[in-house]
């Protein structure tokens, strides 16, 4: 199994390597790059102001004969191309970015004036808050749920529980989100839960367990948005798994021999059809710590990664960008390769290096 892992580990370099390029290639070619929306911004001064500008270089000054900036210096074009690193080769660029990200240096936000890592660790708790608790409550719902719908196949409680399954499959995360605030936040009857944040504004001066509620408080209706989106899809995931496995030819032979229905469901059922949920546990991941915490945070104004990330892309803000796609992809690949080994732990039968020998 090392050598598999370490073939595994291999592997991940060319992947990310070519994930890499792929979006280097794309946001080159974008328009409205960091220059431009740079510039965007002389535009807006308003008449007859003078901006100054420290490019590294020296301080440029340009003047404004009415609203919107006329005539700026190329000289000043030259400075923010040399500043943010277009005066030199793509491909030069690419390299050197890579051989940054190789140590985790990915460089200092354009717009930010910091550190892409600071941002990426200021931001990474509200993120992995939202998704540690909903992980948790989807599998704590779906897998369970999942089961008794499965041994209760066609009963009145498999129709309700579907026809809900559905309704939540079918209204997303973020428009239910809205839904709450509309009813719990204040919005047209109750204001029984915050707006907006994870922490009210004194919580440096809680005590130990008013942190833990004020926390909860803040959290609740965004885990329950997020919650809500995630869920529907595992639910039936879970049940058509269990119900294929339950009407194979080993589970009758069990059942023939006298074993009881707990211990095939859980002795030889729960193995086999948790297989198919575990391979989509990487995938599950990633979406809910990223990806589907995108718009929950716009709504909720939650400072976390994917609203970072969703910033830099309309900001232009190329070190930003390349350093969350680069995070997200290195998980990805680490958690597909967890979910493999997870794999042989739940089903010692499977033995990835003899398949790929």
């Amino acid at each position: 199994m090392s050598h598999y892992v370490l073939r595994r580990l291999l592997l991940m370099i060319p992947t990310l390597l070519g994930i890499m390029l792929l979006n280097f290639i794309i946001v080159q070619a974008a328009p409205g790059g960091p220059i431009d929306q740079m510039l965007a911004r002389f535009e807006g001064v308003d008449s007859m102001s003078s901006t100054r500008l420290d490019t590294g270089g020296g301080e440029v000054v340009v003047q404004d004969e009415s609203r919107g900036a006329r005539g700026i210096d190329p000289r000043f074009i030259e400075q923010l191309e040399a500043q943010f690193g277009f005066d030199q080769p793509a491909h030069e660029r690419f390299l050197g970015m890579l051989a940054d990200y190789a140590t985790f240096d990915f460089g200092v936000s354009f717009f930010r004036d910091r550190p892409v890592i600071e941002l990426m660790i200021e931001r990474l708790p509200v993120s992995v808050s939202l998704g540690l608790w909903t992980t948790l409550l989807v599998y704590l719902i779906s897998i369970p749920l999942g089961i008794r719908k499965a041994l209760h196949h066609g009963s009145r409680f498999d129709v309700w529980t579907s026809g809900l399954v559905i309704v939540g499959y079918a209204i997303p995360g973020f428009l239910f989100a809205i839904l709450l605030i509309v009813l719990f936040a204040g919005g047209s009857y109750w204001d029984l839960f915050p707006l907006r944040g994870l922490t009210s504004p004194n919580f440096d001066e809680l005590s130990a367990w008013g942190k833990v509620k004020d926390y909860v408080w803040h959290i609740t209706l965004p885990v329950i948005a997020m919650t809500i989106g995630s869920f529907a899809t595992l639910t039936m995931l879970t049940k058509n798994s269990f119900l294929d496995e339950i009407h194979k030819q080993y589970v009758l032979t069990a059942r023939a021999k006298g074993a009881s229905d707990q211990c095939v469901l859980y002795g030889h059922v729960f193995r086999n059809a948790m297989l198919i949920i575990i391979a989509g546990l990487p995938g599950a991941l990633v979406s809910i710590f990223f990806t589907g915490s995108l718009l929950i945070e716009v709504i909720f104004s939650l400072e976390g990664l994917g609203l970072l990330g969703f910033e830099a892309v309309m900001q232009r803000d190329y070190p930003v960008i390349f350093g969350t796609l680069y995070l997200y992809t290195l998980i990805g690949l680490l958690l597909k390769l967890v979910s493999d080994l997870t794999y042989v732990w739940v089903d010692p039968r499977i033995d990835f290096e003899t398949r790929e020998s």
